[in-house]
């Protein structure tokens, strides 16, 4: 008898306590649920072991890389759904240990027990990294690099597009193109650090070479990009090389806490001091400023989390530390102002641009899932897997404003307290 999908329906709401609003198809063909929308699909006993043996989010995730778990249909609609029953409780979900008091809950446990057949946990799916504690050495920030970098020039061109910019882009409208947007972003960011002929800017995080590029041709400036990436320098020198601009840019395979050539009129940090961790921070913060001739700017791009009540209680992200970013870390962007303050910056304008990311995450997704075959083709199966679920996954948290992304532009003032800053400066929009 073909009943698996009815017998997951009820054990997942007895689980949750709550209805399950999508369909779900199992292993042995079996639905059950709302007749339209997406199916959540269980194609094998595998994925139950999968949650049992680490119930929440890394279990599932777990079950997804491994093609255990998949969805026909919108995934969106059935993350957002999902973040709604598991996700979006935060601070106020019930533990594990709560829940399974309630005889109901364990009942319900009993008979996915009996469901998932072996006793014998599998093993994660091979894209997962071996979690450590964070200590954000040089040799561990090189090694969570490469694992999120390294993964494979081709693919990143996938995703992407032809910007090969990895981070937040700035749109002017929600249907204008991925490639537009990325170029207004790198626009926006010369603007606020007010480029000018013959300046020398440090580019940190400096990824495929593509704010660099911008700079050098478009500002006359003399760039240092730094990356811990072997594989993105390879691509970002080969790409200056190719616009002749091997006299201005240079790329680095080089730590930033490394680098001790300064000071620069400017430094730019995109979408890298996600990667530097609390405990480091301040350290990054004084290493920056450090660099920095006086009047000289720093704009630091960084996604920021919504802060906890307690803030002792925040724990990363499993998913995106066993998967995405390893050692990455969020920090509520009051956090990251007061971090720069305590270095000797002056704090002088803070832009969200929130609504942003989630748009050029939508078309990242829409990317890889247009060039599906080749991007498993250049990395692996569970690998392209991560990608579509995380960044899907993001795009609905910045929706939701679970988190955030920022521009903060600081500057290191003279010793007479000079800024440099006209006294309007909001001229770069």
């Amino acid at each position: 008898m073909q009943d698996a999908a009815l017998r997951l329906k009820a054990l997942m709401e007895q689980l949750l306590g709550a209805p399950v609003p999508v369909r779900i198809r199992a292993w042995d063909g079996s639905e059950a649920g709302p007749p339209q929308g997406p199916v959540l699909v269980v194609r094998n006993r595998r994925a139950l072991r999968r949650l049992l043996w680490k119930p929440g989010e890394l279990g599932m995730a777990r079950a997804w890389v491994a093609g255990d778990l998949t969805v026909d249909g919108d995934l969106y609609a059935v993350l957002a759904v999902m973040a709604e029953l598991v996700w979006e409780r935060g601070e106020d979900a019930r533990s594990l240990r709560e829940a399974l008091r309630d005889p109901e809950v364990r009942a319900a446990v009993r008979g996915l027990v009996r469901m998932a057949g072996s006793p014998l946990p599998p093993a994660p799916p091979r894209e997962e990294v071996r979690r450590r504690r964070h200590l954000h050495t040089k040799r561990s920030d090189r090694r969570a690099i490469s694992h999120h970098y390294d993964v494979g020039n081709d693919f990143y061109e996938i995703v992407l597009g032809p910007s090969m910019v990895y981070s937040c882009a700035y749109w002017e409208s929600a249907d204008g193109t991925l490639e537009d947007a990325q170029r207004h972003k790198l626009a926006l960011i010369a603007r606020k650090l007010d480029l000018k002929p013959g300046m020398r800017l440090l580019d940190v995080g400096c990824g495929w070479g593509s704010m660099a590029i911008h700079a050098a041709r478009e500002y006359g400036v003399r760039v240092v990009g730094v990356t811990l990436s072997q594989e993105q320098a390879a691509y970002a020198r080969k790409r200056v090389a190719e616009e002749g601009l091997t006299d201005r840019v240079e790329i680095r395979v080089q730590d930033y806490r490394d680098v001790t050539d300064g000071p620069y009129d400017a430094i730019s940090s995109i979408g890298m001091a996600e990667h530097v961790g609390s405990d480091r921070y301040l350290e990054y913060a004084r290493d920056l400023f450090a660099l920095l001739k006086p009047g000289g700017r720093l704009l630091n791009h960084q996604i920021g989390r919504r802060p906890w009540r307690d803030e002792s209680g925040y724990e990363i992200d499993e998913f995106i530390d066993a998967y995405v970013f390893p050692d990455g870390e969020l920090a509520p962007i009051g956090g990251t102002v007061s971090q720069l303050e305590a270095a000797g910056f002056e704090v002088r304008d803070v832009e969200s641009i929130r609504e942003h990311y989630a748009l050029t995450l939508r078309r990242w997704v829409a990317n890889l899932e247009a060039d599906w075959p080749n991007a498993v083709r250049f990395t692996s199966p569970g690998r392209a897997r991560v990608w579509r679920l995380y960044m899907a996954a993001s795009a609905l948290a910045f929706e939701r404003n679970r988190i955030g992304v920022n521009q903060v532009l600081a500057v290191r003032t003279s010793e007479s307290g000079a800024s440099g800053m006209p006294l309007r400066a909001r001229t770069w929009n």
